[in-house]
Protein backbone atom coordinates (compact mmCIF):
# COMPACT_ATOMS: atom_id res chain seq x y z
CA UNK A 1 0.00 0.00 0.00
CA UNK A 2 2.94 2.13 0.71
CA UNK A 3 4.56 1.66 -2.34
CA UNK A 4 1.24 2.20 -4.33
CA UNK A 5 1.05 6.01 -2.08
CA UNK A 6 4.21 6.30 -3.29
CA UNK A 7 3.65 6.11 -7.07
CA UNK A 8 0.75 8.43 -7.28
CA UNK A 9 2.45 10.69 -5.67
CA UNK A 10 5.25 10.74 -8.31
CA UNK A 11 2.64 10.23 -10.41
CA UNK A 12 0.95 13.62 -9.48
CA UNK A 13 4.05 15.25 -8.79
CA UNK A 14 5.34 14.55 -12.25
CA UNK A 15 2.00 15.91 -13.65
CA UNK A 16 2.60 18.99 -11.84
CA UNK A 17 6.16 19.73 -12.82
CA UNK A 18 5.10 19.20 -16.34
CA UNK A 19 1.93 22.01 -15.88
CA UNK A 20 4.64 24.31 -14.43
CA UNK A 21 7.40 23.49 -17.33
CA UNK A 22 4.64 23.99 -19.28
CA UNK A 23 3.40 27.48 -18.13
CA UNK A 24 6.70 28.68 -17.93
CA UNK A 25 7.45 28.03 -21.70
CA UNK A 26 4.26 29.84 -22.50
CA UNK A 27 5.05 32.95 -20.41
CA UNK A 28 8.35 32.66 -22.00
CA UNK A 29 6.59 32.11 -25.63
CA UNK A 30 4.36 35.25 -25.42
CA UNK A 31 6.86 37.34 -23.64
CA UNK A 32 8.75 36.83 -27.01
CA UNK A 33 6.19 37.29 -29.09
CA UNK A 34 5.03 40.43 -27.44
CA UNK A 35 8.39 42.01 -27.66
CA UNK A 36 8.76 41.21 -31.19
CA UNK A 37 5.94 43.28 -31.96
CA UNK A 38 6.97 46.10 -30.51
CA UNK A 39 10.42 45.65 -30.06
CA UNK A 40 10.68 48.11 -32.95
CA UNK A 41 9.20 51.07 -31.47
CA UNK A 42 11.00 50.54 -28.24
CA UNK A 43 14.26 50.60 -29.97
CA UNK A 44 13.51 53.72 -32.03
CA UNK A 45 12.49 55.63 -29.14
CA UNK A 46 15.16 54.61 -27.50
CA UNK A 47 17.79 55.62 -29.73
CA UNK A 48 16.28 59.36 -29.76
CA UNK A 49 16.14 59.50 -26.19
CA UNK A 50 19.29 58.75 -26.00
CA UNK A 51 20.44 61.21 -28.30
CA UNK A 52 18.53 64.35 -26.89
CA UNK A 53 19.97 63.31 -23.35
CA UNK A 54 23.49 63.38 -25.02
CA UNK A 55 22.64 67.17 -25.99
CA UNK A 56 22.79 65.94 -29.52
CA UNK A 57 19.61 67.75 -31.13
CA UNK A 58 20.70 68.48 -34.15
CA UNK A 59 21.36 64.91 -35.23
CA UNK A 60 17.70 63.78 -34.72
CA UNK A 61 15.86 64.14 -38.01
CA UNK A 62 12.57 66.11 -37.64
CA UNK A 63 10.44 63.19 -38.37
CA UNK A 64 12.04 61.51 -35.13
CA UNK A 65 11.09 64.55 -33.49
CA UNK A 66 7.44 64.66 -34.47
CA UNK A 67 6.92 60.83 -34.15
CA UNK A 68 8.29 61.47 -30.06
CA UNK A 69 5.17 61.93 -28.48
CA UNK A 70 3.40 58.73 -30.40
CA UNK A 71 6.08 56.47 -29.33
CA UNK A 72 5.81 57.45 -25.87
CA UNK A 73 2.32 57.14 -25.76
CA UNK A 74 3.11 53.24 -27.56
CA UNK A 75 5.79 52.14 -25.20
CA UNK A 76 3.80 53.96 -22.13
CA UNK A 77 0.99 51.71 -23.45
CA UNK A 78 3.23 48.50 -23.59
CA UNK A 79 4.07 48.93 -20.21
CA UNK A 80 0.99 49.19 -19.15
CA UNK A 81 -0.08 45.34 -21.17
CA UNK A 82 3.28 44.21 -19.82
CA UNK A 83 2.14 44.52 -16.17
CA UNK A 84 -1.38 43.37 -16.49
CA UNK A 85 -0.16 40.11 -18.16
CA UNK A 86 2.40 39.47 -15.69
CA UNK A 87 5.64 39.35 -18.77
CA UNK A 88 9.05 38.74 -17.33
CA UNK A 89 11.02 41.26 -15.09
CA UNK A 90 13.45 42.17 -17.34
CA UNK A 91 10.94 43.53 -19.71
CA UNK A 92 8.85 45.27 -17.12
CA UNK A 93 12.53 47.20 -16.10
CA UNK A 94 13.46 48.01 -19.26
CA UNK A 95 9.98 49.58 -20.33
CA UNK A 96 9.65 51.66 -16.85
CA UNK A 97 13.08 53.14 -16.94
CA UNK A 98 12.41 53.76 -21.46
CA UNK A 99 9.06 55.38 -20.50
CA UNK A 100 10.53 57.40 -17.38
CA UNK A 101 13.37 58.70 -19.39
CA UNK A 102 11.42 59.53 -22.53
CA UNK A 103 8.41 61.18 -20.01
CA UNK A 104 10.99 63.47 -18.96
CA UNK A 105 11.72 64.77 -22.73
CA UNK A 106 8.31 64.84 -23.90
CA UNK A 107 6.63 66.58 -20.82
CA UNK A 108 9.36 67.96 -18.28
CA UNK A 109 10.67 70.76 -18.34
CA UNK A 110 13.26 71.93 -20.95
CA UNK A 111 15.02 74.63 -19.74
CA UNK A 112 16.75 76.44 -16.27
CA UNK A 113 15.43 79.10 -14.26
CA UNK A 114 17.86 81.43 -15.80
CA UNK A 115 16.78 80.15 -19.22
CA UNK A 116 13.29 80.58 -18.42
CA UNK A 117 14.30 84.01 -17.15
CA UNK A 118 15.91 85.37 -19.84
CA UNK A 119 12.65 84.40 -22.14
CA UNK A 120 10.08 85.56 -19.31
CA UNK A 121 11.88 89.15 -19.01
CA UNK A 122 13.13 89.06 -23.15
CA UNK A 123 9.57 89.38 -24.25
CA UNK A 124 7.19 86.80 -22.81
CA UNK A 125 5.51 88.80 -20.52
CA UNK A 126 5.32 91.91 -22.28
CA UNK A 127 3.90 89.60 -25.23
CA UNK A 128 1.33 88.55 -22.90
CA UNK A 129 0.25 92.22 -21.46
CA UNK A 130 0.03 93.28 -25.25
CA UNK A 131 -2.29 90.12 -25.24
CA UNK A 132 -4.88 91.46 -22.64
CA UNK A 133 -5.00 94.95 -23.98
CA UNK A 134 -8.98 95.45 -23.95
CA UNK A 135 -9.13 94.24 -20.47
CA UNK A 136 -6.22 96.51 -19.50
CA UNK A 137 -8.48 99.45 -21.14
CA UNK A 138 -11.31 98.52 -19.17
CA UNK A 139 -9.42 97.93 -15.96
CA UNK A 140 -7.93 101.62 -16.61
CA UNK A 141 -11.45 103.03 -16.83
CA UNK A 142 -12.73 101.51 -13.84
CA UNK A 143 -9.56 102.67 -11.66
CA UNK A 144 -10.52 105.97 -13.19
CA UNK A 145 -14.04 106.02 -12.38
CA UNK A 146 -13.49 104.55 -8.61
CA UNK A 147 -11.06 107.76 -8.35
CA UNK A 148 -13.50 110.38 -9.54
CA UNK A 149 -16.16 108.08 -7.09
CA UNK A 150 -14.24 108.85 -4.22
CA UNK A 151 -13.29 112.11 -4.52
CA UNK A 152 -16.75 113.25 -5.49
CA UNK A 153 -18.22 111.25 -2.34
CA UNK A 154 -15.86 113.10 0.06
CA UNK A 155 -16.65 116.18 -1.70
CA UNK A 156 -20.51 116.25 -1.42
CA UNK A 157 -20.28 114.29 2.17
CA UNK A 158 -16.99 114.33 4.14
CA UNK A 159 -18.14 111.77 6.61
CA UNK A 160 -17.49 109.75 3.77
CA UNK A 161 -14.27 109.92 4.69
CA UNK A 162 -13.93 107.81 6.99
CA UNK A 163 -15.76 105.32 5.35
CA UNK A 164 -13.39 105.31 2.26
CA UNK A 165 -9.64 105.43 4.28
CA UNK A 166 -8.40 103.03 6.99
CA UNK A 167 -9.26 104.52 10.77
CA UNK A 168 -5.63 104.04 12.08
CA UNK A 169 -4.28 106.83 9.21
CA UNK A 170 -6.95 108.76 10.91
CA UNK A 171 -4.31 111.03 12.78
CA UNK A 172 -3.33 114.82 11.14
CA UNK A 173 -4.73 113.33 7.99
CA UNK A 174 -8.71 113.82 8.24
CA UNK A 175 -11.03 116.62 6.39
CA UNK A 176 -10.36 120.21 8.23
CA UNK A 177 -6.78 119.36 9.01
CA UNK A 178 -4.51 122.42 8.00
CA UNK A 179 -1.99 122.92 5.54
CA UNK A 180 1.13 122.44 8.06
CA UNK A 181 -0.06 119.68 9.49
CA UNK A 182 -1.04 117.75 5.66
CA UNK A 183 2.66 118.79 4.53
CA UNK A 184 3.96 117.42 7.97
CA UNK A 185 2.73 113.88 7.07
CA UNK A 186 4.43 114.36 3.41
CA UNK A 187 8.37 115.88 4.40
CA UNK A 188 9.84 115.19 7.31
CA UNK A 189 11.54 117.60 8.73
CA UNK A 190 15.64 117.68 10.19
CA UNK A 191 15.61 116.45 14.04
CA UNK A 192 11.94 115.63 13.68
CA UNK A 193 10.52 111.69 13.67
CA UNK A 194 8.45 111.51 10.47
CA UNK A 195 10.03 108.96 8.97
CA UNK A 196 8.17 106.27 11.27
CA UNK A 197 4.88 107.60 10.50
CA UNK A 198 5.45 107.52 6.71
CA UNK A 199 6.94 104.31 6.78
CA UNK A 200 3.55 102.53 8.31
CA UNK A 201 1.23 104.55 6.26
CA UNK A 202 3.45 103.31 3.04
CA UNK A 203 3.73 99.96 4.21
CA UNK A 204 0.32 100.30 4.32
CA UNK A 205 -0.12 100.87 1.01
CA UNK A 206 1.82 98.27 -0.09
CA UNK A 207 0.52 95.22 1.98
CA UNK A 208 -3.44 96.79 0.83
CA UNK A 209 -2.16 97.00 -2.84
CA UNK A 210 -0.14 93.54 -2.56
CA UNK A 211 -3.52 92.49 -1.37
CA UNK A 212 -5.84 93.83 -4.05
CA UNK A 213 -3.38 92.56 -6.81
CA UNK A 214 -3.96 88.77 -5.47
CA UNK A 215 -7.73 89.13 -5.35
CA UNK A 216 -8.20 90.63 -8.30
CA UNK A 217 -6.66 87.73 -10.37
CA UNK A 218 -8.01 85.16 -8.26
CA UNK A 219 -11.59 85.96 -8.43
CA UNK A 220 -12.21 86.50 -11.98
CA UNK A 221 -13.39 83.63 -12.18
CA UNK A 222 -16.58 85.17 -11.44
CA UNK A 223 -16.84 86.63 -14.65
CA UNK A 224 -14.22 89.30 -13.93
CA UNK A 225 -17.33 91.15 -11.40
CA UNK A 226 -15.00 90.93 -8.29
CA UNK A 227 -11.80 92.21 -9.64
CA UNK A 228 -13.48 95.27 -11.20
CA UNK A 229 -15.36 96.56 -7.52
CA UNK A 230 -11.85 95.77 -5.75
CA UNK A 231 -10.59 98.36 -8.26
CA UNK A 232 -13.20 100.72 -7.63
CA UNK A 233 -12.82 100.28 -4.02
CA UNK A 234 -8.91 100.42 -3.88
CA UNK A 235 -9.10 103.63 -6.06
CA UNK A 236 -11.91 105.38 -4.24
CA UNK A 237 -9.26 105.43 -1.03
CA UNK A 238 -7.10 107.32 -3.68
CA UNK A 239 -9.85 109.49 -4.70
CA UNK A 240 -10.71 110.37 -0.77
CA UNK A 241 -6.89 111.03 -0.39
CA UNK A 242 -6.76 113.27 -3.17
CA UNK A 243 -9.70 115.67 -2.56
CA UNK A 244 -7.86 115.75 1.11
CA UNK A 245 -4.64 117.48 -0.24
CA UNK A 246 -5.81 119.19 -2.96
CA UNK A 247 -8.04 121.20 -0.28
CA UNK A 248 -5.30 122.83 0.88
CA UNK A 249 -3.13 123.13 -2.18
CA UNK A 250 -0.95 119.86 -1.89
CA UNK A 251 -2.02 118.00 -4.70
CA UNK A 252 1.16 118.18 -6.18
CA UNK A 253 3.32 117.57 -3.39
CA UNK A 254 0.98 114.15 -2.45
CA UNK A 255 1.10 112.85 -5.47
CA UNK A 256 5.28 113.11 -5.83
CA UNK A 257 4.99 110.99 -2.24
CA UNK A 258 2.77 108.91 -4.04
CA UNK A 259 4.59 108.22 -7.18
CA UNK A 260 8.02 107.42 -6.08
CA UNK A 261 6.71 103.96 -5.44
CA UNK A 262 3.01 104.25 -6.20
CA UNK A 263 3.22 104.20 -10.20
CA UNK A 264 4.62 101.05 -9.78
CA UNK A 265 1.79 99.28 -7.44
CA UNK A 266 -0.71 101.14 -9.20
CA UNK A 267 0.23 99.67 -12.49
CA UNK A 268 0.61 95.74 -11.25
CA UNK A 269 -3.10 96.46 -9.63
CA UNK A 270 -4.05 97.50 -12.96
CA UNK A 271 -2.43 94.61 -14.48
CA UNK A 272 -3.74 91.98 -11.60
CA UNK A 273 -7.37 93.27 -12.19
CA UNK A 274 -7.12 93.13 -16.15
CA UNK A 275 -5.86 89.38 -15.58
CA UNK A 276 -8.58 88.64 -13.62
CA UNK A 277 -11.03 90.21 -16.15
CA UNK A 278 -9.21 88.30 -18.91
CA UNK A 279 -9.94 85.11 -17.29
CA UNK A 280 -13.65 86.18 -16.45
CA UNK A 281 -14.43 86.81 -20.17
CA UNK A 282 -13.20 84.09 -21.24
CA UNK A 283 -15.81 82.21 -18.97
CA UNK A 284 -18.26 84.47 -20.24
CA UNK A 285 -17.99 84.62 -23.65
CA UNK A 286 -15.59 81.87 -25.07
CA UNK A 287 -16.55 82.35 -28.83
CA UNK A 288 -15.64 80.00 -31.47
CA UNK A 289 -12.79 78.13 -29.60
CA UNK A 290 -14.81 76.35 -26.73
CA UNK A 291 -15.11 77.18 -23.07
CA UNK A 292 -12.20 75.08 -21.83
CA UNK A 293 -9.71 75.73 -24.86
CA UNK A 294 -10.74 79.58 -24.19
CA UNK A 295 -10.20 79.18 -20.17
CA UNK A 296 -7.14 77.71 -20.33
CA UNK A 297 -5.49 80.24 -23.01
CA UNK A 298 -6.53 82.88 -21.24
CA UNK A 299 -4.94 81.33 -17.99
CA UNK A 300 -1.64 80.76 -19.44
CA UNK A 301 -1.73 84.93 -20.41
CA UNK A 302 -2.76 85.77 -17.16
CA UNK A 303 -0.64 83.75 -14.93
CA UNK A 304 2.39 85.32 -17.39
CA UNK A 305 1.23 88.67 -16.30
CA UNK A 306 0.66 88.11 -12.33
CA UNK A 307 4.30 86.56 -12.46
CA UNK A 308 5.50 89.77 -13.68
CA UNK A 309 2.77 91.35 -11.07
CA UNK A 310 4.90 89.98 -8.44
CA UNK A 311 8.11 90.87 -9.54
CA UNK A 312 6.53 94.98 -10.21
CA UNK A 313 5.28 94.74 -6.00
CA UNK A 314 8.84 93.48 -5.11
CA UNK A 315 10.23 96.57 -6.85
CA UNK A 316 7.94 98.85 -5.33
CA UNK A 317 8.73 97.26 -2.00
CA UNK A 318 12.29 98.33 -2.83
CA UNK A 319 11.82 102.07 -4.02
CA UNK A 320 9.37 102.56 -0.79
CA UNK A 321 12.01 101.52 1.47
CA UNK A 322 14.43 103.57 -0.11
CA UNK A 323 14.27 105.83 -2.96
CA UNK A 324 10.87 107.75 -0.78
CA UNK A 325 13.12 107.65 1.75
CA UNK A 326 15.85 109.35 0.71
CA UNK A 327 13.91 112.14 -1.51
CA UNK A 328 12.65 114.55 0.20
CA UNK A 329 11.42 116.82 -2.61
CA UNK A 330 8.76 117.02 -4.81
CA UNK A 331 10.62 117.13 -7.93
CA UNK A 332 12.94 114.37 -7.39
CA UNK A 333 9.84 111.97 -5.94
CA UNK A 334 8.09 113.10 -9.12
CA UNK A 335 11.34 112.19 -11.22
CA UNK A 336 11.35 108.77 -9.74
CA UNK A 337 7.51 107.77 -9.93
CA UNK A 338 7.43 109.42 -13.89
CA UNK A 339 10.36 107.63 -14.76
CA UNK A 340 9.67 104.61 -13.91
CA UNK A 341 5.96 104.62 -15.16
CA UNK A 342 7.94 105.70 -19.11
CA UNK A 343 9.96 102.40 -18.42
CA UNK A 344 6.98 100.06 -17.81
CA UNK A 345 5.01 101.56 -20.82
CA UNK A 346 7.78 101.64 -22.95
CA UNK A 347 8.79 97.75 -22.00
CA UNK A 348 5.24 96.65 -22.35
CA UNK A 349 4.22 98.80 -25.14
CA UNK A 350 7.22 99.14 -26.98
CA UNK A 351 9.50 95.96 -26.62
CA UNK A 352 8.55 93.34 -29.66
CA UNK A 353 10.97 90.77 -29.33
CA UNK A 354 9.05 87.19 -30.18
CA UNK A 355 9.37 85.21 -26.89
CA UNK A 356 7.63 82.48 -28.87
CA UNK A 357 5.16 81.94 -25.82
CA UNK A 358 1.30 81.90 -26.40
CA UNK A 359 -0.05 85.45 -26.09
Amino acid sequence: MAFADTGIAGLFGGRKAEVQDAAIAAAALRSDRFRQEREGDWQRLEAIVRRMEAGRMGKVPDEDLLALPVLYRTVASSLSVARETSLDAATLAYLEALVQRAWFLVYGPRTGFAAWLRRFLGGGWSAAVRAIWFDLLIALAVMVAGTVVGWLLVSSDPDWYFSLVPSQFADARVPGASHEALKATLFHQPGEHQEDALSVFAAYLFSNNAQVSILAFALGFAFGIPSLLLLVQNTGTLGAMLWLYHGQGLTLDFVGWLSVHGTTELFAILLAGASGLHVGRSIAFPGAKGTMQSIREAGQRAATVMTGVVLMLVVAAMLEGFARQLINNTEGRLTVGLSMLAIWLAYFFTFRRDPKVTA
